[in-house]
């Protein structure tokens, strides 16, 4: 294996692409399960995580630890509490961000779900990182908050009635977005405290984390599948525990590793036009004018804060 810093930017870009187009299809095969499966939200993601888990373990003992890990490692060792606190930080908020996810995709669908979701997470985060670290907005990045507010009042309040929109599916994808949001908050804090982190490491035990809390709940909501399709269904959560988990997982977090942070950002969109695809041209769902229009009002503000965080890291600094 090639090591971060070896790995060609064209190659970090295709990476980074198909794991945002394997993150469109998970909740593909969620909405795939809830038909024919019994697994609730809660217990889908128990398993994802536990497969997450599984196949990572099984790479890294064929492939032995990357260089990249013990670089990290060996540069700064960290207190065990801190240690502790980071993987548990990273771990819940992994799971509030897979599990509400899940859950706003049984409630309101695929599409709107993950738009929803993966639309204003970006947004959340530029508006913790200025309330928590003092990070400014700028005038593009108010427009851009602003504009993804609009969206998602008129994918929310323009649904006319139809069912296709509803207001439950849309706060569970909120709530999945500040999960997703907490982590990349806590992760730019210790980048900007110098503490760096093992990628492949902290993905192992953040999936740990999530299948020990999820453990209970998905006992109480049922974690064994029902024997009938009892095959599909199997398939169906190797997919989701291999493609768009620890497969995508990995070669995002190599492709980050030579890429820009908001080059990756803009090409993460590709997960719910993905989606939003695959549940109008697969899974039968319908799509509104106003749910449409929410939808492109909604990306593009991501779209525009992605590009004014790029224009200051651009602009050739003084002699």
């Amino acid at each position: 294996m090639s090591t971060p810093s070896a790995l060609p930017v064209g190659r970090g870009l295709l990476y980074i692409t198909f794991s945002a187009t394997a993150w469109g299809t998970a909740g593909a095969a969620a909405a795939l399960l809830y038909q024919g499966s019994g697994l609730g939200p809660l217990a889908l993601t128990f398993w994802r995580s536990v497969g997450g888990v599984v196949l990572l373990l099984a790479v890294r003992a064929c492939t032995g630890r990357r260089r990249g890990d013990r670089r990290v490692l060996a540069g700064a060792v960290l207190p065990l509490r801190r240690r502790v606190v980071r993987i548990a930080v990273n771990g819940l908020g992994l799971t509030v961000f897979q599990a509400a996810y899940f859950v706003a995709v049984q409630q309101t669908g695929l599409a709107v779900a993950t738009v929803v979701t993966l639309g204003s997470a970006p947004v959340l985060v530029a508006v913790g990182a200025r309330l928590t670290m003092g990070e400014r907005l700028g005038g593009a990045g108010v427009v851009a908050v602003s504009g993804a507010l609009a969206g998602l009042a008129v994918l929310v309040l323009g649904d006319g009635g139809s069912g296709e929109v509803r207001p439950a599916g849309v706060m569970w994808a909120l709530v999945s977005a500040s999960g997703y949001g907490c982590i990349t908050l806590y992760t730019r804090r210790l980048g900007r405290a110098g503490e760096s982190q093992s990628p492949s490491a902290t993905t192992l035990w953040s999936f740990a984390v999530c299948a020990v809390c999820l453990l209970p709940f998905a006992l109480a909501e049922g974690v064994l599948p029902q024997s009938a399709g009892l095959g599909r269904t199997v398939l169906l959560l190797v997919y989701l525990a291999s493609v768009p988990t620890a497969l995508a997982y990995a070669l995002y977090f190599a492709g980050a590793a030579v890429v820009r942070a908001t080059t990756a950002s803009v090409i993460a969109l590709i997960e719910p036009v993905s989606a939003t695809g695959i549940a109008v041209l697969l899974l039968g769902e319908h799509l509104t004018t106003a749910t449409a229009a929410g939808t492109a009002v909604l990306l593009a503000s991501v779209t525009g804060l992605a590009v004014a965080e790029a224009r200051p890291a651009a602009r050739p600094r003084p002699a």
